[in-house]
């Protein structure tokens, strides 16, 4: 229906990115939140924290992209796909995307797995060997003893040897973990949870919710209990999120290099991460699907959030796990529960449109009108006061009665000297 509308109106029925056409839902939920209540074109539509939307006179594309941030309600979805009831959205969500941040922290917090590796420590030096001196015309270093076979005479122990050590060689007691400021993890975590609602996001980094009915997508606590693996591919064909497990399927590829005899032969794509509250046998239906991980929302890892550092992981959250995530960051108003002292970001502006909120009528209607125009030149012309009069009478107000009153004595001089001269004659 809106894009029929768009349609009449000589737009184009996709966005700007083309994401319009693959994102149908939203026009159908916006569709029926219309028709269910027409007097919502007059009144709005009641948000949280005491908020309301006025959808009057706005444009398609405004209204979607508030309403992606902005809803209240989120659907909970049984195992055949319905909705069974809705849960209110936690404030997490509402929490500013810092890709930056994420990525700094993800550099640091990947480090701290890695597995120390060094050098034999006695790789290239297991040769008797001793340096000829002075006196031979060669160079200094260690050279291998004996003769009779042609490594006699020949170069030992150096980096640039054959044979040789390499320049300072690895050693395990080097510093492999980085320590991350706990504020900053924190919020790097709260900050990937809010990326997982953000559809465009989630479509960029690749994943296949083109058919799925909702983002954030939640179900019932009952999928808790799952314990066979078709229980759970039949979970996500029903909502229609078994896409994304094919894509994984498909992306199966050989390592390239060195690796693929390091126990790392194959990669593949990253598929749904599965948020759960409490173990009941979920781990064991989910853990043999390609791409997929499971998580528990108490111990929320940002390696899983925001893969490889970039933002909108797909998520499929359990109902508890979904309302356990106020306890967990705590509200725009109250801390933490689980963190001590912990309080949610906030946005440093209500409104980041900044041109917008400059351009408005309430800011224009009390500023002062605008001035004329005055254009600087592009570069400043340096002139010689000695050289250029006007230059020097700007800089030296008195330089113009100096020269005229020489010029007069220079003259008067003349005069007399000329005068003097005929007489003499």
């Amino acid at each position: 229906m809106i894009q029929e509308r768009r349609r009449e109106k000589g737009g184009s029925t996709e966005g700007d990115d083309g994401r319009c056409s693959r994102l149908g839902w939203m026009d159908r939920w916006i569709d029926g939140l219309m028709d269910e209540t027409p007097e919502l074109r007059r009144r709005g539509v009641p948000l949280a924290n005491d908020k309301v939307l006025v959808v009057e006179n706005w444009g398609f594309d405004d209204a979607v992209l508030f309403l992606w941030a902005s809803r209240p309600v989120i659907s909970v979805y049984n195992e055949s796909g319905a909705v069974i009831g809705t849960v209110p959205r936690p404030d997490v969500f509402e929490t500013p995307i810092r890709p930056d941040l994420v990525n700094s922290v993800h550099s640091n917090v990947a480090k701290n797995k890695r597995q120390p590796y060094a050098v034999f420590r006695k790789a290239g030096h297991m040769y008797s060997a001793e340096s000829w001196g002075t006196g031979r015309a060669v160079a200094r270093i260690p050279r291998v003893s004996g003769g009779g076979t042609h490594r006699a005479g020949q170069g030992a122990f150096g980096n640039m040897c054959r044979g040789g050590r390499m320049f300072a060689p690895t050693k395990i007691w080097r510093k492999w973990h980085v320590k991350t400021n706990q504020n900053a993890k924190r919020y790097a975590v709260a900050s990937a949870v809010a990326a997982t609602a953000v559809a465009p996001l989630v479509i960029a980094r690749g994943h296949k919710i083109d058919q799925i009915p909702e983002v954030p997508l939640v179900v019932c606590d009952s999928v808790e209990e799952f314990v066979r693996t078709k229980s759970a591919v039949a979970l996500l064909k029903a909502l229609n999120a078994y896409a994304d497990v094919e894509k994984v399927i498909e992306s199966k590829k050989l390592r390239a290099g060195i690796g693929k005899i390091r126990n790392r032969r194959y990669r593949q794509r990253r598929g749904p991460l599965v948020i759960y509250n409490e173990d009941k046998g979920i781990t064991k239906a989910f853990r043999n699907l390609p791409g997929v991980e499971l998580v528990n929302v108490h111990a929320l890892n940002l390696l899983q959030l925001a893969p490889g550092g970039h933002l909108g992981r797909f998520v499929i959250w359990t109902q508890s796990a979904f309302e356990a995530l106020d306890g967990v960051f705590g509200t725009a108003t109250a801390p933490s529960f689980e963190k001590k002292d912990y309080h949610l970001p906030q946005h440093i502006m209500a409104n980041p449109d900044l041109a917008r909120i400059i351009n408005s009528d309430e800011i224009q209607s009390v500023l002062r009108a605008a001035g004329p125009k005055h254009v600087k030149r592009p570069y400043k012309q340096r002139k010689n006061p000695l050289k250029n009069k006007q230059v020097l009478k700007r800089l030296n107000p008195y330089a113009g009665v100096v020269v005229a009153k020489k010029t007069y004595t220079s003259s008067t001089r003349n005069t007399d000297f000329t005068k003097t001269l005929v007489s003499l004659e």
